[in-house]
């Protein structure tokens, strides 16, 4: 046990409300898995006293915890990624287009490819800011979405692109096939998002939850199911997936939040039907403003094919 530090912190207040396995997460820089065990385990305590990890926290209340002990700091994986396509590249920032199959970063209990390694690998020098295996990481992708991402290659542009997203000034726009014919064609969702109360690996509406604002616009109806142009307001965990599965409308794949199983092998989908396909910014050094946007790849463009040739039972 000497070598775990004791760590006295008072609560900021942007995490203000949220629950303490939520803001530690984001204040100490650790995963969500380790400090779930560390709560567990009792070493986070107020008052002293221990804290479940169903505890919302104040601002400036005083937390001590227990840090887990330094970890073996193996090497990020350098892995190629075939697939991963460099968009734009210069010496603050890279744009990607993610393929399925690759999270953004390190993370307990992965062993696929990610963003970070497969950049490396390709020799690219990415910032070492934030925690040592989300290195450059400004926002991130579900692993079974495809698309556009940011990666910070200098330390100025990893923060000024964290303040940019918290500040909401980023244009985030996907595409996603719900089922249904949405009606209205166009809104907006408003509802509190927190990690479901029984379910750790899913996420739901709740009015505990933090605030999460979507803004769609059908694009077309095809039978029994709406393509949707979306922009986030926000940037919450499977925000998408969970405001339209709330509206009876989940995404075409998506069968972790309610969508038809039969549905999806019909359409030959073995994910959420879900693109990240447009990114809108402000250069983090220059003030450029930048637009990018990303072609649907190959499983999505065969659904299509599928739907249009109306082949569905």
């Amino acid at each position: 046990m000497s070598n775990r530090e004791l760590r006295t912190l008072s609560v900021p207040e942007g995490v203000a409300g949220e629950r303490i396995d939520s803001a530690l997460t984001r204040v100490l820089g650790l995963s969500r898995t380790t400090v779930v065990k560390l709560l567990e385990d009792g070493d986070i305590t107020t008052g002293g006293k221990a804290m479940p990890k169903s505890d919302r926290v104040t601002a400036g209340q005083i937390i001590e915890v227990l840090m887990p002990a330094p970890m073996n700091t193996d090497p990020i994986p350098l892995t190629p990624l075939e697939g991963l396509t460099v968009v734009y590249d210069d010496q603050d920032i890279i744009v990607i287009d993610k393929p399925i199959g690759c999270a953004a970063h390190p993370s307990p209990g992965w062993t696929g490819p990610t963003v970070v390694g497969a950049l490396m690998a390709a020799g690219y020098s990415i910032s070492t800011s934030g925690p040592a295996e989300r290195q450059g990481i400004v926002h991130r992708l579900d692993v079974g979405t495809s698309g556009l991402m940011i990666v910070a290659k200098s330390d100025k542009a990893f923060h000024a692109l964290k303040d940019a997203f918290r500040d909401r000034s980023v244009d985030k726009i996907y595409h996603a096939m719900v089922q249904g014919h949405m009606d209205p064609t166009t809104g907006t969702i408003d509802a509190p998002i927190d990690r479901h109360p029984k379910e750790d690996h899913r996420f739901a509406v709740m009015a505990t939850g933090k605030e999460s604002i979507t803004h769609y616009e059908v694009i077309e109806f095809y039978r029994g199911v709406s393509m949707v142009n979306i922009e986030l307001e926000t940037g919450r965990t499977h925000q998408i997936r969970v405001h339209f599965s709330a509206l009876h409308h989940p995404l075409v794949g998506d069968t972790t939040y309610g969508a038809d199983p039969v549905l999806a092998k019909s359409l030959q989908m073995s994910r959420p039907w879900l693109h990240a396909a447009e990114l809108r910014f402000a250069h983090p050094a220059t003030g450029q403003a930048l637009n990018f946007s990303a072609p649907y790849p190959a499983d999505l463009t065969r659904s299509l094919a599928l739907l249009s040739d109306a082949v569905l039972p």
